[in-house]
């Protein structure tokens, strides 16, 4: 499915202005200090690759949410001193992604050089895929990769826009592996496959449902969905949060299971408080006696026990999010329970979403997950079959 597309290996960079669009949209705490690197480290395959090779490097991404304007706070400066730090060697930052300044800046730049541009989002234009602007990015590159997973799933400029300006536009390392992995995953996968889903709205993860019950052997179902999931066969579910216009549609999904011979579970017990709260008081009940007034806010002990049941023959699990309010230290039980489940088996396993990523780190198993990816929105719209918008832009191998 995705090998016909041109990666960096099928190209000559040697001598070349590469213009790579990078996802440095990275956590940055209140002093504008970087809290987790993890998406700078991911390319630096690409940039030694490139250096390796003899290219002039141009990284380009965003930060934030700036609204079109420069805001200081979503300066990629700190990222180009942190890149600096974890490759060794000097990064020229630019103070903009356009504009004769920059071109000049590009033009003088020599093979081994890397340079950062400043802010792509800065300029309204990257959002609305402006071709003007997306024609001065072009500018700036002989060869063009996109290596940004995170943002694959939007129609802006440089990951989008930009195939109208510039050829070829190449799959940089981190998107090609991200790829791979989907592909061992979901598309030619070990069996038994097994899907853990959670959060909080059935409705924002229908299509990743129906599209998994056509891959998987398993799905379990768990975070404040699951309660959506008992109303619609009759349970009371307290003061739980419920998405009453998607009883019948969670009805339509458990029979759907049945006639595909997927296995379905919900979880058998919660952990419940009277708010989303530090100091709420706490009980745990099974599913069938969620008390009126009471909040379901985590899966129970029994849940977890049934978690590692429905794991252990698993070849290939996929995991898209918590099982909780993970974020309160009295309902993150059931969350970590699940990484470490699946951190402990020999399952190929693969994972993506921001609370998601967020809480395998603090389980402290990122290193016994097989791939964690990159991507939040883009991650979702591959587990729903969807074509990623950066994908129309790489240029395909000629048959």
């Amino acid at each position: 499915m995705f090998n016909n597309y041109i990666t960096l290996k099928d190209v000559d960079v040697k001598g070349k202005k590469v213009f790579v669009r990078v996802d440095y949209n990275v956590p940055l705490d209140d002093h504008g200090n970087i809290e987790d690197d993890v998406r700078i480290r991911e390319t630096i395959p690409t940039v030694n690759y490139l250096l390796d090779q003899g290219a002039t490097i141009v990284l380009a991404s965003h930060l934030g949410r700036p609204k079109g304007k420069p805001e200081p706070k979503y300066s990629l400066y700190p990222v180009a001193k942190r890149l600096e730090r974890l490759i060794g060697k000097e990064v020229e930052f630019l103070p903009d992604c356009v504009g004769s300044f920059v071109e000049e800046s590009v033009s003088k730049a020599r093979p081994g050089d890397i340079i950062l541009l400043e802010n792509l989002r800065f300029h309204k234009e990257e959002e609305s895929n402006d071709p003007k602007f997306t024609e001065n990015l072009a500018k700036l590159a002989d060869v063009y990769v996109v290596d940004a997973f995170g943002t694959c799933h939007r129609k802006h400029a440089s990951v989008y826009g930009i195939k109208e300006f510039v050829k070829p536009v190449v799959m940089g390392f981190l998107l090609e592996r991200e790829l791979d992995y989907f592909g061992k995953a979901l598309l030619n996968p070990q069996r038994p496959v097994v899907a853990f889903l959670g959060g909080s709205k059935v409705s924002s993860k229908l299509g990743v449902i129906e599209f998994l019950l056509d891959k998987v052997d398993k799905i379990f179902i768990g975070g404040a969905m699951a309660f959506t999931f008992l109303k619609a066969q009759g349970y009371k579910v307290g003061s739980s949060l419920v998405e009453d216009e998607m009883l019948d549609k969670a009805l339509e999904i458990i029979d759907k299971s049945k006639r595909k011979g997927v296995k379905f579970y919900l979880p058998v017990d919660f952990i419940c408080g009277k708010a989303v709260s530090d100091q709420t008081p706490v009980i745990e009940v099974p599913y069938q006696e969620i008390p009126d007034g009471w909040l379901g806010l985590d899966i129970g002990h029994a849940s977890v026990v049934l978690i590692k049941e429905v794991i252990k023959d698993a070849q290939t699990v996929v995991w898209n999010g918590p099982m909780g309010v993970f974020e309160i230290d009295k309902f993150k039980m059931g969350t970590f329970e699940l990484a470490h489940a699946i951190a402990d088996s020999p399952a190929l396993s693969i994972a993506g979403g921001g609370d998601t990523d967020y809480a395998i780190h603090k389980a402290g198993v990122v290193d016994r997950i097989s791939y964690l990816s990159t991507g939040g929105g883009a991650f979702l719209e591959l587990l729903e079959g969807k074509q990623l918008p950066c994908l129309q832009a790489i240029t395909t191998k000629e048959v």
